[in-house]
């Protein structure tokens, strides 16, 4: 075993460590992207209908010809076998290049250029919430263990983990959107534009993302704290007659937040994920509507374009939390 001084931040032997596993996390991240690329490129060519067929009953009233099928398959390179497909879109892709909508007409990179900053601006919110409200709560109910502040806790953390997001939304669309008339049922205005509406709008997609990962955190943090604070050190720190603030910040929560911060950066994945249904379900035109609709279209390019946007975001999200764990830790090795 090394000596736990060889892996303080900013020493040879831990920045080692630290390269070496940036190096393998971003292969294993590279190799995800592959795959998910391959998996759904197959898949969207495996759903039934034509994308074709879609587009030109959309843009002329009477039926097309053969011919005008076959040009337009052309085209799009729809008239080719789907490996060869994959291999012109994956090298186009690895230029910066994800293609042209079908449907709409235009880039990929120029649709997602519109919809992924609405996605950013929701799911950041949706995670500093979870942050602000689940880490305090957790602290709260391991401290006050077994006390009313604890028993109203728990529960409400599970029953956050229990709720579906959909079912979520929608009922609180209904109460506070449609009864109460308190909040806005659908819709995005940019935080330049109107402040004040887009904070309100976004009060109920954000809690609707952030109940889960509130929840989970809540939930972490506890159990971690609850830990902690039986150790030898703890109960030292109590017996030297240090405030209750400062044995938990300075001592119990410094330990205690490591897993914490590991579950945190998973959650910003899951929270990214339920932008497909908030989003959906709110009418806000941000990445994961972009995707459903984009399905349900059959516009593939779109879809691959959406779906590898949140694939790299999900590693990036992966890789960082590697980082912050050894950075919290030094004393970690990673083999």
């Amino acid at each position: 075993m090394f000596p736990v001084g060889v892996f303080w931040p900013g020493t040879p032997l831990l920045r080692f460590f630290m390269a070496n596993l940036i190096i393998r996390r971003l292969f294993q991240g590279l190799i995800v992207l592959i795959l998910l690329s391959f998996l759904v490129f197959i898949l969207m060519r495996l759903m039934p209908g034509d994308p074709v067929l879609i587009y030109m009953s959309r843009s002329q009233a009477g039926q097309a010809s053969i011919e005008q099928l076959q040009a337009l398959r052309h085209e799009y390179g729809l008239d080719k076998p789907i490996l060869i497909q994959y291999f012109n879109w994956a090298g186009n892709a690895l230029r910066g290049n994800l293609g042209v909508s079908i449907i709409k007409h235009t880039t990929v990179l120029s649709l997602i250029n519109r919809a992924l900053p609405i996605t950013l601006y929701l799911g950041i919110l949706a995670f500093i919430v979870s942050i602000i409200l689940g880490i305090p709560a957790g602290i709260f109910a391991a401290i006050k263990r077994a006390r009313l502040l604890d028993y109203v806790i728990t529960p409400l953390s599970i029953l956050g983990v229990c709720v579906p997001i959909f079912w979520l939304a929608v009922m609180m669309a209904y109460v506070f959107g449609l009864k109460l008339h308190w909040l806005p049922i659908f819709g995005f205005t940019s935080p330049f534009e109107d402040l004040t509406l887009s904070l309100k709008q976004m009060i109920m997609p954000v809690f609707c993302e952030s109940l889960g990962a509130i929840a989970g955190c809540s939930r972490q943090t506890r159990s971690a704290m609850l830990e902690v604070i039986r150790q030898d050190y703890i109960r030292t720190a109590w017996a030297k007659g240090l405030t209750a603030r400062v044995v938990v910040t300075r001592h119990a929560l410094k330990n205690a937040i490591i897993p914490v911060v590991t579950l945190a950066g998973l959650q910003l994945g899951t929270i990214i994920g339920g932008a497909v249904l908030v989003e959906t379900i709110f009418n806000i035109p941000g990445m994961g509507r972009l995707l459903v609709n984009s399905i349900f279209n059959q516009d593939y390019a779109v879809v691959q374009g959406v779906a590898i946007i949140f694939c790299g975001v999900l590693v990036v999200v992966n890789i960082l939390v590697d980082i912050s764990y050894g950075w919290f830790d030094p004393r970690v090795r990673f083999a």
